[in-house]
């Protein structure tokens, strides 16, 4: 690792030092900030797992009841129905806090599940079929806020994790090398004012 270009004297050592404590603090913690975020990474991640795993149980009981209430209602019956339900979706941003930072989320609140047709021209079927769909809609709104949540973690994880090896592959290396570049260069440097010290000392006394 190559050294920095600096003059080898006492105050650059000052200096070569109190970079090299920063940088190794640094370090630590910005190591343990990666070992927080990815704990919570891995917690996200097997909540997605476990999401889509309901998100699969879900469409299994949804379809077929949607298949059910068309052939009990008729395709044209259920469009009529159908055209006759609103519902209001409030989707915003939510801030969630990890290992100090402040990061964005998603949040989606639903409505709840209202028979918004009157009861005479409907059927058990058609029912089922909102009741299903409205937890299959509650699953993929829950799954969307936890993958958008744990893609912010892994951004931050790659991004902690470069400085990380920033700090392990670069700065501190550098810094060290530096720190004993000027550390030999000063202990010669003593050297050298000794002996000559010594061989002037040595010379005025046969003088």
């Amino acid at each position: 690792m190559p050294k920095e270009s600096v003059a080898p004297t006492k105050s650059n050592l000052l200096k070569i030092k109190e970079r090299l404590a920063t940088a190794e603090e640094g370090y630590d913690l910005l190591e343990q900030k990666r070992e927080i975020l990815v704990m919570e990474l891995m917690r996200k991640v097997e909540e997605v797992k476990l999401l889509e795993r309901d998100l699969d149980a879900a469409v299994e009981n949804a379809y077929p009841a949607l298949k059910r209430m068309l052939i009990t209602v008729g395709r044209e019956h259920a469009d009529r129905i159908a055209g006759s339900v609103r519902y209001a979706f409030d989707t915003r941003e939510k801030r969630f806090q990890v290992a100090g930072m402040n990061l964005p989320g998603l949040e989606i609140r639903l409505p709840d599940a209202e028979l918004k047709y009157s009861p005479e021209n409907s059927f058990a079927e058609c029912d089922e079929t909102v009741i299903q769909f409205f937890n299959l809609l509650k699953i993929l709104t829950n799954l969307a806020a936890v993958r958008t949540i744990a893609w912010r973690l892994a951004r931050e994880v790659r991004k902690t994790q470069r400085r990380v090896n920033a700090l392990e592959k670069m700065v501190m290396p550098t810094a060290r090398e530096t720190k004993t570049y000027i550390e030999a260069s000063l202990e010669e440097r003593e050297r050298d004012s000794f002996f000559t010290s010594k061989l002037l000392k040595k010379k005025a006394g046969k003088e």
